[in-house]
C-alpha cells in the first residue's frame, strides 16, 4: 500500500483504509456487550492475519438513542494495521518501522484548535441530568471483571496543575452509575500525579475522555513522555500536521475534535470509589477492588452512530496493546538512548509476546567501548520509555536482528556468560498489576534483569567467529531459490562473511587484518 497524500483525520477514515487492507470484519448481527464481544475479539486475534471487528449492534440496545457501534480487535497483533496508525507505508519492516517512529518523535506540533462548530464530535451534546450512560452498551470483558468497562482503547485528558500541560493517557475506566464511572491509575502516571497535586491543594480537577479515537492516540497516550510536554504535539509529529482540538464545554480541557464520543467530567477533592477487579495486560486479573478516583460525568459529546474503541487485555496475541506496544514504546526507548548520545544503536524492539509489550526490550548494538553494553543497558532500563514494569532488558550485537526471537536466545546462549552477564536492579517502578509480586502489598515495586548477550568486549579480536555465507553464494541460491523448487520466498540475510568493520578496541588495538580507517 503506498504512503497516502493526507494523514489520517479520524477513526472513520482509519476503517475505510483498514477494510480495503482486508482486515476489517463488519458483524451485523446482535452480540451481547457481556463477555461476547471480548469472547470474539479474543480468538480473532489468534489468527493469521487478524482482523479488526466491528459489532454494528449491540444485544439489547437497538432502541438506544446513541445507537452506539463497538470496535474491537483494533490494532491486534497487525504491523499493517500499526504502520497505518502511524502514518506509514502497511509493508513497512517491522525494524524500519521502528526506526522511522523513532525519528518520527524527535518532531512535535502543537495542536490546532477548532470553532466548535466545525467540530465532528459536537454533532450531539447530553448534560445534567440527562446523562446516562446506561444508552451505552459498555462492555464486561472478563467474567470474574468487577463491572462495565468504558475507556480501554481511549485518550484520557488531564491538565498539570503547576505547568498547565495537558497530558493524553490510556487508562480503565469503570461505569459507576448514570453519570459516573472510576478512573483506574497506577502510580507514577502523569493523570495520578495531576489528581494528586490538585488534592493536595483542596481543589477538584477536570477531566475528558475520548472513548472512541483514531487509534493513534492509543499509541501516543500510552507511552511515558517528558511531563511538560503534551502527547497532542507528539501525535502531530507523527502525522506531520497539527491535530484539530476543541475546546470543552464544562471542562477547561482540549478535546480531540474529531474523535467519536467523548466525556468531559470533574474529580472532587478525595472523592474514592472502590473499583476492579479487571483482567488486565499480563493476562491476568488486576489487584483486588480497591479505591479509585470518581469521576463526575457533566457531558457527553458524540457524532450520529458512534463507534466506541475497546481494547482488551489479555495473554499474546489477544492483548490489544501487544501489536502497538512492540513498534512505538521501542520507537520511544531508542529515541530516549538517542537524547542520551547514547552512539551505535542498531535497534531497539519490545517484545509484543512479553505481557502486553511492557515486559522485555532487547537492544541491538555496536560495542564501541569498554563498558558499552553495561551502560546501554542499565539506561535502556531506566530510561521514562522503558522504566515501568518491564523485567527483562537483554543486550545483544549488531549483527543479531533485536526482533527475530530465535536470533536473540541463539545470542543468549552463545554470547552471554551467565556468572559475569547478568544484573539485578531492585525497587524499580512497577505496577499494582504485576502479578509476581505477592502479597500485593509489595507492589508496585519491581526489579528488572540485565542480561549482557553482547561478545564480550575486551576478548572481541579473539571471540569464535561466527559461521555465515558469503554475499556471492547467497546471491547465486537467491537467483535460482525457484528454479530449483524450493519453496516460499528466499530467507532474508543480513550479516554475511568477510563484511568486517574497523573497530577500536582500547585493549586490543584494531581487529586482526583491519585497518584504521583515515579521517576525512
Amino acid at each position: 500500500m503506498n504512503k497516502k497524500a493526507k494523514p489520517i483525520q479520524d477513526l472513520r477514515q482509519w476503517l475505510a483504509h483498514v477494510e480495503a487492507l482486508g482486515e476489517l470484519v463488519r458483524v451485523k448481527q446482535a452480540v451481547d456487550r457481556d463477555e461476547e464481544m471480548s469472547g470474539i475479539s479474543y480468538l480473532l486475534a489468534k489468527q493469521t492475519p487478524s482482523p479488526a471487528v466491528l459489532f454494528e449492534r449491540a444485544k439489547g440496545f437497538d432502541k438506544s438513542a446513541i445507537g452506539a457501534q463497538l470496535l474491537w480487535n483494533i490494532l491486534g497483533p497487525s504491523k499493517k494495521r500499526v504502520a497505518l496508525t502511524l502514518e506509514e507505508p502497511s509493508e513497512t519492516p517491522t525494524l524500519e518501522l521502528i526506526r522511522r517512529v523513532k525519528d518520527k518523535l524527535k518532531r512535535r506540533l502543537p495542536p490546532r484548535e477548532v470553532a466548535r462548530d466545525k467540530a465532528p464530535v459536537y454533532e450531539n451534546t447530553i448534560r445534567g441530568s440527562k446523562i446516562d450512560l446506561n444508552q451505552l452498551p459498555i462492555p464486561r470483558h472478563w467474567p470474574l471483571d468487577g463491572g462495565r468497562y468504558a475507556g480501554t482503547g481511549d485518550a484520557v485528558i488531564t491538565r498539570d496543575p503547576d505547568s498547565g500541560y495537558l497530558n493524553i493517557g490510556t487508562y480503565r475506566m469503570m461505569q459507576q452509575g448514570k453519570s459516573q464511572t472510576g478512573l483506574y491509575l497506577s502510580p507514577g502516571k502523569d493523570a495520578r500525579l495531576h489528581i494528586t497535586r490538585a488534592w493536595q491543594r483542596g481543589k477538584p480537577i477536570h477531566v475528558a475522555a475520548a472513548w472512541g479515537i483514531d487509534p493513534l492516540f492509543m499509541l501516543v497516550g500510552s507511552q511515558t513522555f517528558p511531563k511538560n510536554v503534551s502527547e497532542y504535539e507528539f501525535a502531530g509529529g507523527i502525522k506531520g500536521e497539527p491535530v484539530p482540538v476543541v475546546r470543552g464545554t464544562t471542562t477547561d480541557l482540549l478535546l480531540p475534535a474529531n474523535a467519536e464520543l467523548v466525556i468531559e467530567g470533574i474529580i472532587k477533592p478525595n472523592s474514592v470509589k472502590a473499583e476492579g477487579p479487571f483482567g488486565e495486560f499480563p493476562g491476568y486479573y488486576g489487584r483486588p477492588e480497591a479505591g479509585c478516583p470518581l469521576v463526575d460525568i457533566t457531558a457527553v459529546h458524540y457524532r450520529s452512530r458512534p463507534i466506541l474503541t475497546n481494547a482488551l487485555m489479555a495473554d499474546y496475541p489477544s492483548c490489544e496493546q501487544s501489536g502497538f506496544f512492540s513498534i512505538i514504546r521501542s520507537a520511544k526507548i531508542w529515541d530516549d538512548l538517542d537524547k542520551l548520545g547514547i552512539p551505535g544503536i542498531a535497534g531497539v524492539y519490545s517484545h509484543p509476546a512479553a505481557a502486553g509489550g511492557f515486559g522485555m526490550t532487547v537492544i541491538s548494538m555496536e560495542q564501541r567501548y569498554a563498558g558499552h553494553a553495561a551502560q546501554v543497558l542499565a539506561l535502556a532500563a531506566q530510561v521514562p520509555g522503558g522504566a515501568y514494569y518491564t523485567k527483562w532488558i537483554i543486550a545483544v550485537d549488531e549483527d543479531v536482528d533485536p526482533t527475530d526471537t530465535d536470533q536473540v536466545i541463539w545470542a543468549m546462549a552463545s554470547r552471554c556468560n551467565p556468572v559475569d552477564d547478568i544484573d539485578i536492579l531492585r525497587n524499580t517502578w512497577s505496577t499494582w498489576l504485576d502479578p509476581t509480586q505477592n502479597p500485593p502489598e509489595k507492589r508496585p515495586y519491581g526489579s528488572k534483569c540485565l542480561i549482557n548477550a553482547c561478545k564480550e568486549h575486551r576478548n572481541l579480536p579473539v571471540f569464535s567467529k561466527r559461521t555465515t555465507l558469503r554475499k556471492p553464494v547467497y546471491e547465486r541460491i537467491a537467483g535460482r531459490w525457484t528454479g530449483l523448487g524450493l519453496p516460499g520466498a528466499v530467507p532474508e540475510i543480513s550479516v554475511f562473511e568477510g563484511e568486517t568493520r574497523t573497530v577500536y578496541h582500547e585493549l586490543g588495538g584494531f581487529e586482526p587484518g583491519s585497518k584504521p580507517k583515515k579521517k576525512a
